[in-house]
C-alpha cells in the first residue's frame, strides 16, 4: 500500500518534468539541407523557399502581419536559415509542420521580420498559410511553444525581444490554427530592469484549463521586484504581485476573448518607463 502511494507521489514529481521535457524536444533546428522526415528528395530548404526567398531571390507570396495593420508584404531575402526552427503541431485533427524563419532586422524598421510558415505534410509538402510574427529584433519559439487547446488543436507562443545594459524588452505572441490559417489569440508585452537600486522582472507563463470546443488559457505575468546588488543606491523593497488574463473561446465571435484588459494597462505602464 505504501509502495504504491509513494510511486503515485513520485508519478506527480516526475510528470511536470517530462511535459516540460517533450515541449523542448518538440521544437527542433534541422539543418537546411536535412531531409524532411517522410518526403526523400525534399529538404528543409524547399519547405524555406516557398516562402522566404533563398534561392529564387523574390518571394512567391506577400505575408501579412499577425497583429494587422499592413496588406501584406514579401520577407526580405537571405542567406542564412541558421536560426530556422520547426515545431509539429495539430490543427483541426490535422498533422501540420510550423516553421519559423527569423530574417533579422528590416531597412528602415526597428523591428526584424520573421515568418511563421504552416505546411502539410500529408501528401506533396505544401505551403497553406504564413504571418510575419516579429514584434521585436530577435525572434524564436518560446521555451513552452505548443500548448494543447484541444484533441486535435494546439497553440503557438512565439517570442521576440531586445535588451540594453539595462533594460529587457519581451513581446510575446499566442497564435491558434483555425482552418489552416494563423489567428492572433493575443500580444503580451513584459519589461525587465536591472537598476543598481532594484532589479524587476516580468515572467509569463500559461496554462490551459480544459472545458469547451477549445480549452481556456490563462496567462500569468509573475512581476517581481528584488534589491540591487553590490550598490550603495538606495534599494527598493522586495515586492511580487501576479497579472492573470484567461481567454476563453467564444462562438459567437469565433475567436478567443481576453477576461481583461489586464495587459493593455501593463504595458502602458511599461512604455511610461522606457
Amino acid at each position: 500500500m505504501i509502495s504504491i502511494f509513494l510511486r503515485f507521489i513520485l508519478a506527480c514529481l516526475i510528470l511536470p518534468f517530462l511535459w516540460a521535457t517533450a515541449n523542448a524536444q518538440a521544437v527542433s533546428r534541422p539543418d537546411p539541407g536535412d531531409t524532411v522526415p517522410g518526403h526523400q528528395g525534399v529538404t528543409y530548404l524547399d519547405l524555406a523557399d516557398m516562402v522566404v526567398p533563398v534561392l529564387a531571390g523574390t518571394s512567391p507570396i506577400k505575408i501579412r502581419h499577425i497583429i494587422g495593420g499592413d496588406d501584406g508584404v514579401a520577407p526580405p531575402s537571405t542567406t542564412d536559415l541558421s536560426d530556422a526552427a520547426a515545431l509539429p503541431v495539430k490543427a483541426g485533427g490535422k498533422e501540420r509542420l510550423a516553421m519559423l524563419f527569423d530574417l533579422g532586422q528590416v531597412t528602415d524598421s526597428a523591428e526584424g521580420f520573421a515568418v511563421l510558415a504552416l505546411y502539410d505534410l500529408g501528401g506533396k509538402p505544401k505551403l497553406i498559410d504564413a504571418v510575419n510574427v516579429a514584434t521585436d529584433r530577435s525572434t524564436f519559439f518560446r521555451d513552452r511553444s505548443r500548448l494543447s487547446i484541444g484533441a486535435g488543436d494546439d497553440a503557438i507562443v512565439t517570442t521576440s525581444t531586445h535588451s540594453n545594459s539595462s533594460q529587457g524588452y519581451v513581446g510575446t505572441l499566442l497564435i491558434m490554427v483555425r482552418d489552416d490559417r494563423f489567428q492572433l489569440i493575443d500580444s503580451i508585452f513584459t519589461f525587465d530592469e536591472n537598476y543598481c537600486g532594484y532589479k524587476r522582472t516580468q515572467d509569463l507563463a500559461f496554462k490551459t484549463l480544459p472545458g469547451g470546443h477549445y480549452a481556456a488559457i490563462k496567462a500569468t505575468v509573475t512581476d517581481a521586484t528584488a534589491p540591487g546588488e553590490g550598490c550603495e543606491d538606495k534599494q527598493a523593497k522586495a515586492s511580487t504581485q501576479r497579472i492573470s488574463v484567461t481567454y476563453r473561446w467564444s462562438k459567437k465571435a469565433s475567436r478567443y476573448m481576453a477576461s481583461s484588459k489586464a495587459f493593455e494597462r501593463l504595458a502602458a505602464e511599461n512604455e511610461k518607463r522606457f
